[in-house]
């Protein structure tokens, strides 16, 4: 992350939010829409990537079964490589809706023309935890 903020548009603060409402709202297929064919997306639940939107819709699927996961946005800002870093605290409930895991992290996002490339889970120091 640059020392300095690079501003965003409120067509890319759009474009976030409603990435977020869209994922938290489940409607995966307006998520999938907003990813490039061949995106490689961070797999937070067994590490690495999963591939292409197919891969990401299959991994959501997954995870849905036994996971409901829930990102509301904290901070937006890009970093000095235009990529997007949104700062999130993150609830994970089981299916009963228990508490799994309440934290906050980083999410980047990479994009190309227009649409997510890649996406990375990135550890947020301890700072600037919310």
């Amino acid at each position: 992350m640059s020392e300095t903020p690079i501003m965003m548009t409120e067509e890319e603060r759009q474009f976030l939010r409603a990435l977020y409402d869209d994922f938290n709202g489940r409607d995966i297929e307006a998520v999938l829409a907003k990813m490039q064919p061949d995106v490689e997306w961070a797999n937070g639940m067994a590490g690495g990537f999963v591939y292409g939107r197919d891969g990401v819709r299959e991994y959501w699927w997954q995870q849905f079964q036994v996971i409901q996961p829930h990102l509301e946005t904290l901070r937006f800002e890009k970093d000095d490589r235009g990529r997007y870093v949104i700062t999130v605290h993150q609830v994970v409930r089981d299916m009963e809706g228990n508490v799994l895991m309440e934290k906050t992290v980083g999410q980047r996002f990479a994009m190309k023309d227009g649409l997510i490339q890649r996406f990375d889970i990135l550890e947020v120091p301890s700072q600037e935890a919310v």
